[in-house]
């Protein structure tokens, strides 16, 4: 039996009827800690996700700052001990107030030490518009933290997210090319726009959901950090951003939400998602 159809298969007996599901998906309606205690160790190659960021948007319950680093801990643990050996975590965090001591404190700086992966390095996600501020210089970036288990052996895919946007591709030194054709290195600062709203300027990806990852910024995380046929996680998968990625590029991929309505946001896109493709498929 294929290695695929075992692990689903044990997912299910652990964790209960998904959702939704289908090949190479399950989408989990349920508190993610919870649900992560119940999973077997060495179980993913990647994880990707963006938690709650205790900012009080409608998603979440503001905590105490020590009780929502407390709780961070918590699940990042258990993303570990399901991670394989030479598995990745990438979390994309923000910023947070801390009353009468900082009005955006970046998410990275209290909680690198709290998680037990490696931190391979953190990269700056650039995202080109959003609130314009009076008082202050606009928040233009939020943190994305690159972990792995073993920092001497992970899956780094460099050639699938090269920037194809070279400024002298031609340039050559002694005879050769200095730049390698697929494309230049990416950077640890990755220019990508936000999933936008609004009359006439919203994303064409666009949910409801109010905090909405980028289709293009996870492509670059999964292509680059796992392979064909591997296993990813998305622990708070909210609209369905890292499924369709993961399917799109023929990865699998388990997801968690809490919120019913987002896992039926997550379940819709996957189901247009396939649907296109069925009708390419027929039209070919």
């Amino acid at each position: 039996m294929p290695q695929e159809i075992v692990e689903y298969a044990e997912i299910q007996q652990r964790l209960g009827t998904p959702y939704c599901s289908g090949d190479r998906y399950a989408i989990y309606c349920g508190d993610c800690l919870a649900m992560l205690k119940k999973l077997p160790d060495s179980l993913f190659a990647l994880t990707v996700t963006s938690p709650p960021y205790n900012i009080g948007k409608e998603y979440e319950e503001a905590l105490p700052l020590e009780e929502y680093l407390n709780w961070c801990e918590q699940w990042m643990n258990e993303v570990y001990r399901t991670t394989r050996w030479d598995g990745s975590f990438w979390l994309n965090v923000g910023y947070v107030p801390v009353p009468g001591r900082a009005k955006a404190l970046p998410l990275p700086c209290v909680l690198w030490n709290r998680c037990p992966f490696f931190l391979l390095q953190e990269v700056v996600w650039n995202y080109g518009a959003g609130v314009a501020a009076r008082k202050s210089l606009s928040p233009r970036n939020e943190k994305l933290l690159w972990y792995v288990k073993n920092p001497e052996a992970y899956t780094f895919n460099l050639d699938a997210i090269r920037d194809p946007d070279v400024k002298y591709p031609h340039q050559k030194k002694r005879g050769k090319l200095r730049c390698n054709t697929i494309g230049k290195n990416p950077s640890d600062v990755w220019q990508i726009a936000k999933v936008t709203s609004g009359e006439s300027r919203a994303s064409p990806e666009r949910t409801p959901h109010p905090a909405q990852f980028p289709l293009d910024l996870v492509n670059r995380l999964v292509l680059g950090s796992s392979n064909v046929g591997d296993l990813v996680l998305d622990p708070f998968i909210g609209s369905g951003t890292v499924a369709v990625s993961c399917l799109s590029h023929g990865r699998r991929v388990l997801g968690i939400e809490i919120n019913p309505a987002y896992c039926e946001m997550a379940a819709s896109r996957i189901r247009r998602l396939l649907a296109d493709r069925r009708s390419r498929l027929f039209a070919d």
